[in-house]
């Protein structure tokens, strides 16, 4: 029996894409005796553990199976004091609307060594694919990322939409394809000019990539029709009337 404590490693594996995964990502995953996986980490990279590697999905898929995030870091803590080297193999960054903060805090308070290895926020990375500036001079000095696993008027939501309605910079809504309607909705009854430009980024950097384009008050429907699916982010603002892809 191995008495010796691993470690525990937060691998961001950014929005899906294998070649957005960082050098140290790699290496990490190469290196690892257990990976602790979600869907929305490039997947393809698990091909890149070593021979006997156990590889163990811990996914939180929408509207299907749920693996509690309680039961992750118990894996984690598990598996890092019987000696294993773990990775917490995430899609886009582990400090970024994830629970990696709770991984880390679970780790730390067990006592198990942890690193973090960030990732490429798909808040970031998913509109640049699309061709979708967050800043330009002119249009936008600013964007805030915001969760949208509740919608403005949701008792749980803490974001000043009120705020963000008048910000007159772009915002990135991850995690707000259930509630886009309400969330767009909510803008407008907050002020946000109705034609303001607004674009869905479906499941970016991924093969099936698709954007759908509009304004705030047309794109729900724009989605809903098309039947997008998470994973997928919503960009609002001038920025998106750029449109630089053509």
């Amino acid at each position: 029996m191995n008495t010796e404590i691993g470690e525990v490693v937060l691998v961001g594996g950014g929005p899906g894409d294998p070649d957005l995964l960082t050098v140290g990502g790699l290496r990490a995953l190469r290196e690892a005796d257990v990976v602790l996986y979600d869907h929305l980490a490039p997947l393809a990279c698990l091909t890149e553990t070593k021979a006997g590697a156990e590889l163990v999905d811990v996914g939180k898929i929408p509207g299907g199976r749920q693996t509690a995030q309680d039961e992750i870091n118990r894996l984690l803590v598990e598996h890092a004091r019987a000696g294993a080297k773990v990775v917490r193999f995430k899609g886009g960054d582990p400090f970024v609307l994830g629970r990696g903060s709770e991984e880390w805090l679970a780790c730390s308070e067990a006592g198990v060594p942890v690193r973090v290895v960030p990732g490429v926020s798909s808040a970031i990375a998913g509109p640049e694919l699309a061709g979708v500036p967050l800043t330009h001079r002119g249009l936008s000095q600013d964007f805030t990322v915001v969760s949208g696993h509740v919608g403005p008027d949701h008792p749980a939501s803490t974001v000043n939409w009120d705020a963000l309605a008048h910000t007159h910079g772009t915002i990135v809504v991850l995690m707000g394809v259930a509630h886009l309607a309400e969330i767009c909705a909510g803008l407008v009854a907050r002020g946000l000019a109705s034609g303001t430009p607004a674009a869905i980024v479906a499941k970016a950097a991924l093969p099936d990539q698709r954007v759908l384009r509009g304004t705030v008050a047309s794109l729900p429907a724009l989605a809903a029709d098309a039947g997008v699916e998470p994973p997928a982010l919503t960009v609002i603002g001038a920025v998106v009337g750029l449109d630089l892809l053509g």
